[in-house]
């Protein structure tokens, strides 16, 4: 037992318990939980800019908010954003506005969301009765560290002038305060590792941290994949990260901060190393013995990853994480079911019919599109995430998800939208009849291929990934290699005809098929090879 992590664990765990209480009891009348939430928010935020323009001062009912407040998508949004950049107060809310957190546009290539301390909480109040609940079924997880992934900063954008701060510096911060302390005290990786300046460094520092750390318990990674390729660098390093952790001597460490290296686990531990030398490093299972659960994506495009995860861990429990973006916390992993948030924001969801309905109203089996009213300003907000009922945990549904609404490609967290890569292949594929974007996948990673018919202009593949880096998730995920680089698959000849008998050999009429830049379909290259 880690004596250290099991305290920070249990004060963590202690001040998470009125949270897990709190839900617990909305789980019994979800309807009543919306609605006084969703009636706090509009009293709180009803002089502000946007509360005074849609009346939120006079909403009664769900029916008055529907009539008031427009659904909306980001560039709905973002001109009363870009005030908030500029530093203007009581804008989307009266809250003020200590972050603008950066992710994938729709139609440009990032977002600013506004993050607020309403929003702050309302993560905490479903955070919470997850961790709660992790350890009512796995307790031994609270009596040692655990690695929760840490995105390094080393896809950099240029500087922009914002009033307010863009992002955090690290992502313990969504909790705040006493909560993030907590964390940090159980973390078997310490925030420092983010100060490395390219991938090799931080997965070098992250491997010894890990390594090093003999009870291990838990592990929380965004995409298995990331996961897995850090499995993956262990054979060939093997002897070298040893020889390190045994002295003491971590290279990676030495370019980095005074500050940051003291954070750092460095001290020697000949008795650890000596142990791992007598384990495969290709068998990850053996290596922490302690581990008993690992939270990572397992829905949609991350079925086949986590399945492979599983593989290589068995005996450890895969917990598919509930659906959480850096807008919203929607699901969370609750007695066994991914049970919608209902005391962290309001959710509305949309039918294929397009009819809007409360929580109330969904039905078993029903799939809808999500649409979340959040602390942070985000009024009746197009998530553009797509569930389905698939149970009740109490009177509450349990959703599964089953992949972005739209054309939207997202093998790994890229979160490519047709809007904005057709932006980036009219400018630099302009010169080709034809051109389209999809994904594929290679023993190593997936890529992306951009097919083009014509004569595509020199380093093409180059621009194009540079291109679509201005996507911090796309520049995430190649920065952590779970993407490799693009390339380019010339078609001699008929390009837009195989095209549009791809969509009629899966049954779609001729007239139905309309050209696009993006596709996340995987079988491009077999098609137009033939």
């Amino acid at each position: 037992m880690n004596v250290r992590a099991t305290i920070a664990n249990a004060a963590w765990l202690a001040a998470s318990t009125a949270a897990h209480r709190r839900f617990r009891r909305s789980l019994a009348n979800p309807a009543e939980a919306q609605w006084s939430l969703l009636r706090a928010s509009l009293a709180r935020s009803a002089a502000s800019d946007y509360g005074r323009a849609h009346g939120f001062g006079e909403i009664r009912s769900y029916s008055d908010f529907i009539r008031r407040v427009p659904i909306v998508d980001y560039d709905d949004l973002a001109p009363w954003i870009a005030r908030i950049q500029r530093g203007e107060a009581n804008v989307l809310t009266t809250e003020p506005v200590t972050r603008l957190l950066p992710t994938s546009g729709s139609t440009g290539a990032r977002k600013l969301i506004p993050f607020t301390a309403g929003l702050q909480r309302e993560f905490n109040a479903a955070i919470g009765p997850w961790m709660v609940d992790l350890c009512s079924h796995q307790p031994s997880i609270a009596l040692g560290p655990s690695y929760w992934s840490i995105t390094p900063p080393i896809a950099r954008h240029d500087p922009e002038h914002s009033a307010v701060p863009i992002g955090f510096e690290e992502d313990r911060q969504y909790l705040g305060g006493l909560r993030a302390r907590l964390v940090g005290a159980t973390m078997a990786v310490p925030a420092a590792v983010s100060h490395a300046t390219d991938l090799a460094q931080f997965r070098r520092l992250v491997l010894l941290s890990l390594l090093r750390c003999s009870d291990l318990r838990l592990i929380s990674v965004w995409h298995p994949s990331f996961l897995t390729l850090l499995l993956d660098a262990l054979p060939e390093q093997w002897g070298t990260l040893l020889d390190e952790l045994a002295t003491g001597n971590w290279t990676a460490a030495e370019t980095l901060p005074e500050s940051a290296r003291r954070e750092l686990p460095i001290a020697p531990a000949p008795r650890r190393a000596a142990r791992l030398r007598r384990l495969d490093p290709r068998e990850a299972h053996t290596l922490w013995p302690a581990l008993r659960v690992v939270s990572c994506w397992a829905d949609g495009h991350a079925h086949g990853a986590a399945a492979e995860l599983q593989r290589r861990l068995p005996g450890v429990w895969l917990q598919p994480k509930g659906l959480l973006a850096t807008e919203a916390f929607m699901t969370l992993p609750f007695s066994g079911a991914h049970a919608l948030a209902v005391g962290s924001h309001f959710f509305e969801f949309e039918d294929d019919a397009g009819k809007t309905q409360p929580v109330e109203a969904l039905r078993a089996g029903g799939v809808y599109e999500i649409i979340v009213t959040t602390a942070g300003g985000l009024w009746r907000y197009r998530m553009r995430d797509r569930v389905e009922v698939n149970g009740l945990v109490e009177h509450t549904p349990s959703l599964r998800f089953l992949g972005r609404a739209g054309n939207v490609s997202d093998r790994c967290g890229e979160k490519l939208s047709e809007a904005f890569v057709t932006g980036i292949v009219r400018t630099l594929a302009s010169a080709c009849s034809f051109a389209l974007l999809a994904p594929e996948q290679t023993p190593r990673a997936w890529h992306y291929t951009l097919y083009v018919q014509g004569d595509p202009p020199p380093n093409l593949a180059a621009e194009v990934d540079r291109a679509l880096r201005a996507n911090p998730h796309y520049a995430l995920c190649r920065e952590l290699e779970q993407l490799g680089p693009v390339e380019v698959f010339r078609i001699p000849t008929q390009a837009y005809e195989r095209f549009t008998s791809a969509g009629v050999s899966k049954g779609l009429r001729l007239g139905d098929i309309k050209a696009a830049a993006l596709s996340s379909c995987t079988d491009w290259s077999d098609r137009f090879a033939s």
